[in-house]
């Protein structure tokens, strides 16, 4: 691929990588989705999702009785201490803390959770509707159809996975998921945290396709022995043996 260099409008990725395909090895039982980058729009996350949450994150104050909150603010103490060196003590001091996390993009896992927490009120009022690629869902109940399962892997928490296509443009797809997994499980570019969620689907590597657009996580994911595709959406560029721009031909290698 050296010097080679693909084609963007801004509406669709223009070049089609079908001189890129090399056959699945394995069959596919299990396919494990990323979501930025993959089933849905980067620009969705950063300039709709992100900016609700920043726009909103004062709310926490008033949602401190939660479970999930409390023990998210004690989390942020510790993780504050670990991180940067900082010591936050009052409320206020979190939820800067949290907004610094934030507007940096940071995968921490108590910020993660804080903004399910306020994405749930956006999708449930209607101000909110996941951003899904237009192929996404015609695949995802052809798979089931044919028998295959189908997970999310995200950095984002399994709430936020579980809003995101509970209320998606394209109507609630969370019944073709079997499984959501966060980086409670582990670190996506860490080869033990895909070791791990083979073992709790109880199926061999080798016969589970993961689907991202980041090359560090489909490095790991090869490592573990997963089969392994990169989706090239708007914006980013092909680094992979296997590189598809829908799921129509992530399909097509399937059935290959």
């Amino acid at each position: 691929m050296s010097g080679w260099v693909p084609h963007y409008t801004e509406s669709k990725v223009e070049q089609r990588y079908s001189h890129f395909k090399i056959p699945l090895k394995h069959e596919v039982k299990y396919i494990l989705t990323d979501i930025e980058g993959t089933t849905s729009s980067i620009s969705f996350v950063t300039e709709t999702l992100f900016p609700y949450f920043n726009e909103r994150i004062e709310q926490l104050k008033e949602l401190i009785h939660l479970p999930v909150v409390k023990q998210a603010f004690e989390e942020t103490k510790q993780l504050a201490k670990e991180l940067d060196g900082e010591t936050v003590k009052t409320t206020d001091e979190i939820i800067a803390k949290l907004k610094s996390w934030s507007l940096a993009d940071k995968k921490i896992t108590p910020l993660k959770t804080l903004q399910g927490v306020i994405w749930d009120e956006g999708y449930k009022s209607g101000a909110l509707k996941g951003h899904v690629y237009a192929d996404v869902a015609p695949l995802l109940e052809k798979w089931t159809k044919e028998g295959r399962k189908a997970g999310v892997f995200s950095s984002g928490s399994i709430a936020a996975q579980r809003l995101i296509f509970g209320y998606s443009e394209a109507g609630d797809l969370t019944q073709y998921f079997s499984n959501y997994f966060d980086t409670t499980t582990g670190g996506k570019r860490e080869v033990e945290t895909y070791r791990h969620i083979a073992i709790s689907l109880h199926m061999n590597p080798e016969n589970i396709l993961f689907l991202s657009d980041i090359t560090e996580e489909l490095i790991a994911a090869k490592t573990a022995g997963f089969q392994t595709i990169q989706l090239v959406r708007e914006g980013n560029t092909p680094h992979w043996d296997k590189v598809v721009s829908s799921f129509n031909e992530v399909d097509q290698l399937i059935q290959h």
